[in-house]
């Protein structure tokens, strides 16, 4: 199987939530491709698809981002790759292309949440790397 990365655009959209259905996210293809815009639009994030078999079958969105606490550090705002496709070594490639990106900003780290009911998904950025720091909840005020 060939793969090629390139640069997220706008035309992908609908494919990107398509995988985004994948892991139980509800996006239309208009709120992504508004969400797209906004990422587009901004230097400090990058997205990058891969293509298998003339289709995308992952995309990775990344982002700069610092804590008044902390150093700086570039943080996956998500990670999907198409379930015919996983264990391929698609996600590790996506990453590299983040890391490489990321390399612009100077940071030492790059950070990814994962929900605790993805055990597969643990596993996978610990086998690529990535060492578990801690454990979080997460609250939202609507409004």
């Amino acid at each position: 199987m060939q793969l090629t990365f390139r640069e997220i655009i706008l035309a992908d959209a609908r494919a990107l939530a398509a995988l985004s259905h994948q892991f139980g996210y509800s996006v239309t293809v208009e709120e992504m491709r508004d969400r797209m815009e906004q990422m587009l639009s901004r230097e400090d994030h990058c997205g990058f698809v891969a293509i298998a078999e003339q289709q995308i079958v992952g995309w990775i969105h990344g982002f700069y981002t610092f804590r008044l606490e902390s150093e700086p550090f570039v943080e996956i705002g998500g990670l999907v790759i198409d379930e015919g496709f996983r264990r391929q070594g698609i996600g590790q490639q996506l990453i590299a292309r983040v890391k490489v990106w990321a390399s612009g900003f100077a940071v030492q780290k790059i950070r990814v949440r994962c929900n605790t009911i993805r055990t597969d998904a643990h596993k996978f950025y610990l086998k690529v790397g990535f060492t578990e720091s801690k454990e979080q909840k997460i609250f939202d005020l609507i409004f």
